[in-house]
């Protein structure tokens, strides 16, 4: 089988084969390969640095240094082997980590993806997941205080399409990309924020999803690199405009693909097991904020106004809740988790969504009454759970919360912890343009 796709790829005139990985900060790294080099690998793997796992975002390694930076194998998963379509000759393929004796590498974020599917396998259950990412685009500009400014500055484009909004068709050139590398695009549109974007995926199976979110960043970054713009993921890169969220929608299914999340006679016409998959979110959630806003910047965006939640709670179609279940019922019976920021990993987003359900489930977890109307009249918002509103504390949470550090990987939760507190020290160290501003003429 690989050498008739390897065969295929070199009649339509493939070259290099692009191997990725995802961080995880998850951002994509790799090799490119020649293909007749590439051949090799499909059995033997291509080793990469250890480290490269343990490099923050100002690229400081922060561990590793205790067992000397090994070696890790990249082995090819070529179920993902497809062309580029704006790089003719090049084929990109996403890899699956392993340790040089062949185990799995415990902190590879797609493998803890694999192993939240195959322990809800065991149960029955298959997970789909449908993500949803928003992101900024962003013009070069030397006179602006960050060295950027909009690509397009006007107010009031949220849903308008064609030139006026997307003056240079980027956001054309990535759907068709998307379109035609199988991502499951299915719509583009302008959002509220002046250059905000969204490019919305059709759902998949959980590995499914979680590479075509993985690829569809990597797809606007490389798109809006080649026209000389920023693409940018990050929840708030403007004070003065919205936030860009990943919201993550999840159903499970029998083996024969059809819902167990829908039950025309349970209450609300939604299944018990619907109903222990949203109290493990619930029970979950401080920790998962960790991952779903794994930045200081995510944690701007969240605040009632911004229809982002801050408690942990659960409606139906009520977006100010965590939890959110959509009025759609048969095969679209599905919860929708909403705290999540842009810039986080599309894996460490889905497994940490899958083990936190999959434990409501083995527990058999009830989560608390719906909420109905705006939360924040509740009678009962006082005793509700808020969720953490700062990035150390939703590490904090990550650290108290036994089951998920250790369903995701102790190593990986380890490492995550590590690259984060150095970025959180220097974001505790940096005096802001805001702060001098703020005392400097009066204090």
């Amino acid at each position: 089988m690989a050498d008739s796709r390897l065969a295929e790829l070199e009649t339509r005139g493939v070259r290099t084969v692009r191997m990725t990985y995802p961080d995880l900060h998850g951002i994509s790294r790799g090799k490119d390969y020649p293909l007749d080099h590439f051949r090799h690998l499909v059995e033997d793997g291509g080793a990469f640095c250890e480290a490269i796992m343990t490099v923050d975002l100002r690229h400081i390694v922060t561990a590793g240094f205790e067992h000397g930076f090994q070696d890790i194998l990249g082995k090819p998963d070529l179920d993902t082997l497809v062309p580029v379509p704006w790089e003719p000759g090049v084929a990109w393929c996403i890899a699956d980590l392993h340790r040089m004796d062949g185990s799995p590498y415990e902190v590879d974020p797609r493998g803890a993806v694999r192993r939240a599917v195959t322990e809800l396998a065991e149960l029955g259950l298959h997970p789909v997941v449908g993500p949803e990412l928003e992101f900024y685009l962003c013009e070069p500009d030397a006179t602006a205080p960050n060295g950027y400014r909009r690509y397009v500055d006007n107010d009031s484009h949220v849903y308008t399409v064609g030139q006026v909004a997307d003056p240079r068709a980027v956001l054309s050139r990535m759907l068709d990309a998307c379109v035609d590398m199988g991502l499951g695009a299915i719509a583009a549109n302008h959002e509220f924020g002046r250059s905000q974007f969204e490019i919305n995926i059709g759902h998949a199976h959980a590995l499914e999803a979680a590479d075509r979110a993985f690829r569809l960043k990597s797809v606007v970054k490389d798109l809006a690199a080649r026209e000389g713009l920023l693409a940018t993921f990050i929840g708030k890169p403007w004070n003065d405009d919205e936030g860009s969220g990943f919201h993550l929608h999840v159903s499970l299914c029998d083996g024969d693909g059809e819902t167990i999340m829908n039950d025309a006679d349970g209450p609300e016409g939604i299944s018990q097991v619907a109903h222990h998959f949203i109290a493990g979110l619930l029970a979950h959630g401080p920790a998962l904020m960790a991952f779903f806003n794994p930045t200081t910047n995510a944690f701007r965006r969240i605040h009632p106004e911004a229809l982002v939640p801050t408690l942990v709670s659960w409606g139906h179609d009520n977006r100010l809740t965590m939890a959110r279940v959509p009025r759609e019922r048969g095969g679209a019976t599905r919860v929708e988790f909403r705290v999540g920021d842009g810039a986080a990993n599309p894996y460490l987003v889905v497994a940490g969504a899958l083990f936190a359900g999959l434990d409501g489930v083995r527990r058999k977890l009830e989560p608390p009454a719906p909420i109905e109307g705006l939360i924040y009249e509740h009678p009962d918002v006082e005793s509700m759970t808020p969720l953490p509103d700062t990035f150390d504390a939703a590490l904090a949470a990550l650290e108290a919360d036994e089951y998920l550090t250790n369903a995701m990987g102790a190593e990986l939760v380890r490492i995550f912890r590590v690259n984060k507190d150095a970025e959180l020290a220097r974001a505790r160290s940096w005096a802001t343009d805001w702060e001098f501003r703020e005392y400097t003429h009066h204090l």
